[in-house]
């Protein structure tokens, strides 16, 4: 009989080695020109990202963005031929539901840091980052897609931390882990929250209006992160973990595209926030391993298999900016038992950072309902 293991206690230290290197980098970025086009239209706007980049370099303070982190309980555990780093915030009720809580692309746990103090009334949270990003990465280990991340959370959630039942939230990548999840381990979860629906993106299969001008516009327009991410990950990776300027850019636009924000990503998502996260893919330089779920996506194919269904209780948050927000029709055909759908007032892609006030509320609101 294996070993269980054992969660080891972690606090993030970046060396003052690596602090320097970065200043140094950002003080020599060499900046291209840009199109006489309108700003942001053909990517991420010069002028903006070199204020973001001074700010980067002479005004944002990394070791109060990791103290904020160490704020909270944190373990790594050997899970997948991996160590997984993760958040264990005990709940405050000696009935606190655990609760998985999965963030995604070009996301981190530093997305959760203002939700998980509202969820630790009713919850405990476990917060991992996903295998291949941020504190869950080491060069050369195994790559990770979806699935293979919906694995790890399970073996992490039943065979280390010993939790029978659980319920799990997440969107992008994590309403991703939490779906599979759901159609894999259905006994263990008492349901699943998401803020973004895991439904196939194929126009042939809704004929509301609304959304498919949605999604034909976001299959014209914003794929290219997933062309170059899921077919030459590797290329790219070279740029971006070397140049901490290039890997703001490529981050920023999407805080930006894909945020309610009126076309200023901080009136979303604070300066400081967005660094935060920036700055854990480029001390860990994990970039290039968090392209891998789009790779195995492009050559895997859809998760889900063809015609099967989650029947476990969903709750959705539709916030208005989401990237695609699919009708409830075209959801029901995935999710069979949905509980709650509620339409949020504002936010978009990162509610966790957006709208964390709202984001926990629901998340209260759709679980307790199933206690």
């Amino acid at each position: 009989m294996s070993k269980v293991p054992q969660p080891q206690p972690y606090r993030l230290a970046v060396p003052e080695a690596a602090l320097a290197d970065l200043q140094a980098r950002l003080e020599r970025t060499r900046w291209p020109d840009e199109p006489p086009l309108e700003t942001w239209s053909t990517g991420t706007s010069l002028d903006y990202l070199q204020g973001l980049v001074r700010y980067w370099r002479d005004g944002f303070d990394w070791r109060a963005a990791e103290a904020k982190l160490n704020a909270f309980p944190q373990f790594t555990a050997r899970v997948k031929g991996i160590e997984l780093h993760f958040i264990h915030a005990p709940g405050k009720r000696p009935d606190a539901m655990p609760l998985l809580l999965s963030h995604g692309w070009p996301g981190s746990v530093f997305e959760f840091l203002e939700l998980i103090p509202l969820l630790q009334e009713d919850f405990t949270v476990i917060a991992p980052s996903l295998p291949g990003y941020g504190l869950s990465f080491k060069p050369g280990q195994p790559r990770f897609g979806s699935e293979d991340m919906a694995e790890a959370f399970a073996e992490l959630m039943t065979d280390v931390l010993g939790y029978r039942r659980y319920g799990c939230q997440g969107g992008d990548w994590g309403a991703s882990i939490s779906t599979l999840l759901g159609h894999r381990y259905p006994e263990r979860l008492t349901g699943i929250h998401l803020n973004l629906l895991v439904v196939r993106r194929d126009p042939k299969l809704s004929t509301d209006a609304k959304y498919l001008d949605q999604l034909n516009h976001f299959i014209r327009e914003e794929t290219g992160y997933q062309a170059i991410q899921g077919t030459k990950p590797q290329t790219l990776a070279y740029g971006l973990t070397d140049s901490p300027a290039g890997l703001a850019a490529w981050i920023v636009e999407k805080f930006r595209t894909w945020s309610d924000c009126g076309g200023n990503p901080e009136s979303a998502i604070s300066r400081d926030a967005m660094l935060a996260n920036i700055a854990l893919y480029w001390f860990t330089g994990a970039i290039g391993s968090s392209f891998w779920p789009y790779y195995a996506r492009q050559h895997g194919g859809w998760p889900i298999p063809e015609g099967a269904t989650i029947g476990v209780p969903m709750g959705y948050a539709e916030f208005p900016k989401e990237i695609l927000i699919p009708p409830r029709a075209l959801a029901a055909k995935t999710y069979t038992d949905i509980r709650r759908w509620t339409v949020m007032a504002k936010g978009g892609h990162f509610a966790a950072l957006e709208q964390p006030a709202a984001l926990a509320r629901e998340v209260k609101a759709f679980f307790g309902a199933l206690r």
